[in-house]
């Protein structure tokens, strides 16, 4: 049997793992709970294949080590979509709070904060990019969502992201 060093088995895993859950992220943000945990021990498992890990092992110390977070790509398509630097047919699919006639005079109209979509089949609509973005933008500290820059934005996130997800 042929022993791979660390970095070559994490450089494996992120190529041909974590490329394809990159890849589906937007789309894969609001799935019944049940296929979520089927995706999340898909990635305990890649966690322990880098590691050399037993099966049974806890993998929460793994993931921490390996800073993988689920929302990430998400909320980063959100932001280029705020910001002018996604396509138009996302873009227009997200709506502030701030620009409806009816809730300007609210507290919430002064954030960055987004209309969640209304959507009349709950099973499938709640999967739609424009409900599952909306989400994952307004559970953010708003001192994430209103960095002027991309890198800053991004600095924050994952510091967010990962302090909710392994504290």
């Amino acid at each position: 049997m042929v022993n791979f060093s660390r970095s070559a088995v994490l450089s494996l895993v992120v190529s041909l793992v974590l490329s394809r859950l990159d890849y589906g992220s937007a789309t894969l943000v609001g799935l019944p709970a049940y296929q979520i945990d089927q995706l999340k021990s898909v990635l305990n498992a890649a966690a322990r294949r880098v590691y050399s890990s037993r099966r049974y092992d806890h993998v929460t110390p793994l993931l921490r080590e390996l800073h993988w977070l689920i929302d990430y790509k998400l909320a980063v398509l959100v932001y280029h979509c705020l910001n002018g630097l996604a396509p138009s047919y996302l873009a227009n699919d997200l709506q502030c709070v701030a620009d409806l006639d009816a809730r300007r005079s609210l507290r919430s109209a002064s954030t960055s904060t987004l209309v969640v979509p209304v959507m009349r089949l709950s099973t499938v609509g709640d999967c739609a990019f424009p409900v599952a973005a909306a989400r994952v933008w307004n559970s953010l500290l708003a001192d994430v969502t209103s960095s002027p820059l991309l890198s800053t934005f991004k600095r924050q996130l994952k510091t967010e992201l990962f302090v909710r997800n392994y504290p």
